[in-house]
């Protein structure tokens, strides 16, 4: 695997006792940074949960911001620090508004904020939803692939909610050499539905795509199965849907009643950030009074260390780790340094003499 974190000191980071600099990349910028090195991007998300799997990393809680007048809605802070080559600080800020999705607008939006490892000073901030979506899907092709590395590899994938995450994890899916038989649709949204089979057929996707309205038949029909709604509370409550032991990359954390997780094994990226703020491992543990459903982390399997079993829905349950965001928002601001199309604020930090 190609060490993606190794990347060579840029001139317009800062350096100690240097004046900082502070660049600033569009959203065009970050895509045009990542668009077509899906491979690159799943290698990068490897060597990240390896570092923060030997510890080589600070990940704190994520900080929730809620509103009385808007209870769907949220804005989350990601603080977190990356050792290795990358060696970089930051946080992620993002919005997660649900309603947005009525009038066509994505459901999230982000900034991130790059610090300098030695100063402290923050160097960069890049638009963030498409490295929030990048660092999203590649984590769900990771673990597709290693979830099904002892286990028959799935042909059949079905996408429960198609929005902006199902586009990117099936982008990446692709890129990263995934090829499918059939991939089933399912949205209550008639629009996002007839959206995504219009990326579907200009993406060239491989496999007969068949929509779905009824749920159940979509999870019956899928041996790869895609969480990535918008829901705030568990709707999916039937374990025997799961009878025929799909992989389940259950994204959006929310969707599936403690009663189906009992019924398989768990993994998550981390445990100590999935298992808070009402996401469906989360109940599972306020049930049960424990947390041993869990078979083990993502990190646990590309050690080794655990290994799904053949007879038993399998469900990843992704919290998403600021560390992955540094990660990728560090590789970003690299490609762009290197290109020379930095935007640089020269007098963003206004006095830098410490005594006037």
């Amino acid at each position: 695997m190609t060490d993606m974190l190794s990347t060579a000191t840029e001139p317009d980071t800062p350096h100690a006792g240097s004046v900082p600099s502070f660049a600033i990349i569009s959203g065009k910028q970050v895509e045009q940074a990542l668009g077509g090195r899906e491979k690159d991007l799943v290698d990068l998300v490897e060597a990240t949960y390896r570092l923060h799997g030997a510890g080589d990393s600070v990940n704190p809680p994520s900080y929730f911001l809620r509103f009385p007048d808007r209870p769907t809605a949220r804005i989350i802070a990601l603080p977190a620090s990356i050792g290795g080559p990358a060696r970089v600080d930051g946080l992620k800020w993002i919005s997660s508004f649900p309603d947005n999705v009525r009038t066509g607008l994505p459901r999230a939006s982000a900034v991130l904020i790059l610090n300098d490892h030695d100063t402290g000073y923050p160097f960069a901030c890049l638009e963030s939803s498409v490295i929030s979506a990048t660092r999203t899907a590649a984590s769900a092709a990771l673990a597709a692939d290693w979830l099904s590395r002892t286990r028959s590899r799935p042909r059949r994938v079905g996408f429960f909610g198609t929005g902006l995450i199902a586009r990117y994890i099936h982008t990446f899916l692709a890129g990263s050499g995934w090829t499918f038989d059939a991939v089933g649709v399912h949205d209550v949204s008639p629009d996002s539905t007839a959206g995504f089979c219009g990326y579907l057929r200009q993406a060239g996707a491989t496999g007969q795509v068949t929509v779905h309205d009824s749920a159940e038949d979509l999870v019956r029909s899928s041996d790869l199965v895609v969480f990535a709604t918008v829901a705030g509370r568990p709707h999916v409550t039937a374990p025997g849907w799961f009878a025929h032991n799909p992989l389940v990359l259950h994204v959006s954390l929310r969707d599936l009643a403690p009663e189906v997780l009992l019924a398989s094994a768990n993994f998550v990226d981390d445990v100590e950030h999935c298992l808070k703020a009402d996401t469906s491992p989360h109940l599972v543990e306020q049930r049960t009074g424990n947390r041993d459903f869990l078979n083990g982390t993502l990190y646990d399997v590309l050690q080794g260390r655990a290994a799904p079993p053949h007879d038993q829905p399998v469900i990843f349950s992704p919290f998403g780790l600021g560390v992955l965001d540094l990660a990728v928002g560090k590789y970003v601001y690299d490609q762009v340094a290197r290109a020379g199309e930095l935007r640089l604020i020269d007098d963003f930090f206004h006095d830098l003499r410490r005594y006037g």
